[in-house]
């Protein structure tokens, strides 16, 4: 049997980063992932909202570099939640267990981001000229 699902979307709001009582860290999102057919009522595009969890360091990257807003690819497996409500009826939710998460849009594009500074290339370092001195021989092409 295979459960693999892949889902891009944007994120509701900033990731929520918990840790466990044995300290495994754990990150809780939701994504809005449009639907890529037909529009509602209203004419607007209509969305899903998709429960997500990721745990360990794919939480703890999720957590650091992405907030609300920011397009999002994620990659795991779908499972369900049963549980019982206040009234004792049972219920199910279903999330996505994140396994892998990228980004789906440049930081330029995405309303969002959690790095504080813009990456600033390394400084130059200095080169010397190869001398002439060292014969390398006959170059195969």
């Amino acid at each position: 049997m295979l459960n693999h699902i892949t889902l891009m979307g944007r994120l509701t709001k900033d990731p929520e980063l918990r840790y466990t009582n044995s300290s495994v860290p754990v990150a809780s999102f939701t994504l809005a992932c449009e639907r890529d057919y037909g529009a509602g009522e209203d004419g607007k595009k209509q969305a899903d909202f998709v429960e997500c969890v990721a745990w360990r360091g794919t939480g703890e990257f999720i957590s650091k570099y992405f907030a609300k807003g920011r397009m999002m690819v994620v990659s795991g497996r779908l499972q369900s939640q049963k549980w019982q409500d206040r009234d004792g009826k049972n219920r199910t939710s279903w999330e996505i267990n994140v396994d892998n998460a990228y980004f789906g849009d440049s930081k330029r594009d995405g309303d969002g981001g959690n790095q504080s500074a813009e990456y600033a290339p390394p400084p130059r370092t200095q080169f010397t000229d190869i001398e002439d001195d060292e014969d390398d021989g006959e170059l195969p092409f």
